[in-house]
């Protein structure tokens, strides 16, 4: 009895059928060429937020600490000011308002501190009621 070759190999592979076919190939990268992009941007868009959400919360305390201090030093009397302040490697521009407040003799102090992330910019409006009876 003669061995007849059946294309198989001692693995049971059969030799003759090995890789991908070119409608396989060119499947995964069609694929490959919707999902990249999709997903970068979904990237671009989450650094994008934590940036924001951690300037915002500088931002935050920036406007916190300068309320206070305008209150407290009776700054807020003179007309609107405004300034900037560097913290690390960014910098926040901030405006103080004081405007009548309808009811008793209270005055509303507000201010706003402005960044910028990736060109645009974002702001933090912070508040608080002064009464001006006592002065």
């Amino acid at each position: 009895m003669r061995f007849k070759p059946t294309g198989f190999s001692i693995l049971g592979v059969r030799l003759g059928k090995r890789g991908f076919t070119l409608a396989e190939v060119l499947a995964a990268v069609a694929f490959m060429a919707i999902v990249i992009p999709v997903a970068v941007h979904g990237i671009q868009i989450a650094n994008l937020a934590g940036q924001v959400a951690e300037r915002k919360s500088a931002a935050s305390r920036l406007a916190d600490r300068l309320l206070n201090e305008m209150v407290i030093t009776d700054q807020w009397k003179t007309t609107a000011q405004n300034g900037s302040v560097q913290e690390g490697p960014y910098r926040y521009r901030w405006q103080l308002k004081s405007e009548p407040w309808d009811k008793d003799s209270l005055r509303q102090i507000s201010i706003l501190v402005t960044f910028a992330v990736q060109g645009q910019d974002y702001d933090v409006r912070l508040g608080t009621l002064v009464d001006t009876s006592q002065q």
